[in-house]
């Protein structure tokens, strides 16, 4: 039998948190052949990137490993010192970390950044490393490879930043690479260019991935295998195509269920006729920069939402999305067009008119962890709002907070209790408790599930399609995710430099896309291969 080129036994890894020790995964087994993709998936916490780490040795300082094996070409290597793992690190064993931003060194060039695994590795002519860098950024894929060697983080969008941690990752053809969410905050374009680049890096070199992610889809379109994890413990394993098609283990049921780009590929009804809630008209965006021509952020931008639908806003970074919607709520000033929100000329308004006004729409960000005042407790974040405008009777208002925390979900005893003693999901409860206080008209979700597991998107998703029924809102959805907005939006508008190049209803946009932008970007959605198999 041919030996595995990474085998994990029985792996059991603990965390030292003061004078206790908690355990957090419980025997993890499971092994990789040569030019294999094996992806494990699971929610937050469910203890996948610790085996990762703990595969190249990398865990934090109060992290250790208590039981098992880690196996690499037969050799356990899981009490090797940091010093004899450096010789393997880069050579047979890479990562890529999940946030490229955080990964690279804002005070260094790209390519000394780059060219520094080699020189770590022995290499010492200055010429051959400089060389063998602007090689590797031009094979990931980086336009003039020369002039992003010679750039700083800083002046790379999200994806570029990623291809240049790959170009690290594979620079000395290493026989496992550990890509630990590599695109999970990349938009879907994107996200599918850099997967095609470890999928045609794995198969010039043979190399086998051990990938880690909680996107159900790309695991699908991707790994040969699936090893689904959940507070620590294997639930099941096996190869793609059976588990997918017929999961064994609850968890893994429900993980694909709630999984908006492996789920049947269903559309919304089309609207009932009604009034129009958001009305935008020729709106235009120009940002004005000394000494040159003004910057179009937004070019001639119109669409309508009929009240109590969904509309979405779709679009890569730099589409223009944000400044949309930063002019829809208020916060923007349009150059010209129009912006009526349930009848009012918004643009047109100012002061305390303008701040009154944002009783009518409401704003839920993306990041409820930053968008929560950190000192305040859930019943005081909610309450505010009520405060600002006026209610002065505390007894109406601790009413008003604790039946809507009832109503999103948020049990009493966590009412008094701060945001970083919430989860993420909890989190975005309060921001959308938050922001219905006030009994708005249209909500606008910037991003607002992109952060979250699969399953407590799920839980959002359904939550917010109860209220919308119930309270007859109108959503505006910014999202880049376009399986979700698929699942859950009426309408749609697709964005693309600026310009409105796609509208109309989900199901015309998603099944009959006119141009070649929307199809790139619907072709993208990952979750394909789960549909061939079904």
């Amino acid at each position: 039998m041919t030996t595995p080129l990474l085998s994990v036994e029985n792996l059991s890894v603990a965390y030292r948190e003061g004078d206790h020790t908690a355990r957090v995964t419980h025997e993890v087994s499971f092994a990789i052949a040569p030019g294999e993709v094996v992806a494990l998936v699971g929610e937050s916490g469910s203890g996948k990137t610790t085996t990762a780490q703990a595969v190249i040795g990398l865990l934090p300082e109060n992290g250790r490993i208590e039981t098992g094996a880690i196996r690499l070409n037969g050799e356990d290597i899981s009490r090797w010192s940091g010093k004899r793992l450096d010789v393997i690190r880069g050579r047979q064993i890479s990562l890529i970390p999940q946030d490229p931003t955080s990964s690279l060194n804002p005070v260094r060039t790209v390519g000394a950044q780059v060219g520094e695994i080699l020189r770590i590795h022995g290499e010492r002519d200055r010429s051959l490393i400089e060389a063998r860098v602007i090689e590797l950024l031009g094979r990931v894929g980086l336009s003039d490879p020369e002039l992003r060697a010679r750039q700083y983080p800083h002046e790379l969008s999200g994806g570029m930043k990623q291809r240049v941690l790959i170009a690290t990752a594979i620079a000395l053809k290493p026989q496992l690479i550990i890509a630990d969410e590599p695109t999970s905050a990349l938009d879907v374009t994107v996200q599918r260019r850099i997967l095609d680049l470890i999928d045609e890096l794995r198969r010039e070199n043979g190399t086998a991935v051990l990938l880690v992610t909680h996107d159900l889809g790309v695991a699908a379109d991707r790994a040969d295998r699936i090893v689904v994890l959940q507070g620590g413990r294997i639930q099941e394993t096996g190869e793609t195509a059976s588990l997918l098609a017929s999961p064994r283990s609850p968890y893994a049921r429900r993980l694909l269920a709630d999984a908006p780009s492996l789920s049947a590929r269903t559309f919304r009804a089309a609207p009932a006729p009604g009034e129009d809630a958001i009305i935008v008209d020729n709106l235009v965006h120009e940002y004005q920069s000394s000494g040159r021509e003004p910057f179009r952020a937004v070019d001639s931008v119109s669409f309508t939402v009929r009240a109590g639908t969904t509309h979405a806003i779709v679009g890569e970074s730099g589409s223009g999305k944000t400044t949309t919607v930063r002019d829809i709520v208020g916060f923007g000033r349009p150059t010209a067009g129009a912006i009526r929100i349930a009848g009012t000329d918004i643009s047109a308004l100012k002061g305390e008119a303008l701040r009154k006004f944002r009783q009518t729409i409401q704003l839920v960000y993306q990041n409820p962890f930053s968008s929560l005042d950190p000192r305040q407790t859930v019943f005081g974040i909610v309450e505010e709002p009520l405060i600002n405008f006026g209610e002065r009777d505390a007894a109406v208002r601790a009413q008003k907070v604790n039946a809507l925390l009832e109503r999103v979900g948020l049990p009493e005893a966590l009412r008094k209790r701060r945001p970083r003693a919430l989860s993420g999901g909890q989190r975005q409860r309060v921001a959308i408790a938050r922001a219905l206080i006030l009994d708005p008209k249209v909500l606008v979700l910037d991003e607002a599930v992109s952060a979250l597991d699969v399953t407590v998107q799920a839980q959002i998703l359904k939550l917010l399609d109860e209220l919308q029924k119930e309270r007859g809102l109108t959503y505006l959805f910014v999202s880049h995710d376009l399986a979700v907005v698929r699942q859950i939006s009426d309408t749609v508008s697709v964005l693309h430099n600026g310009q409105q190049v796609e509208a109309g209803s989900v199901e015309d946009v998603f099944l009959r896309p006119q141009s070649d932008y929307t199809r790139e970007l619907i072709d993208a959605i990952p979750g394909k291969r789960s549909h061939a198999l079904a």
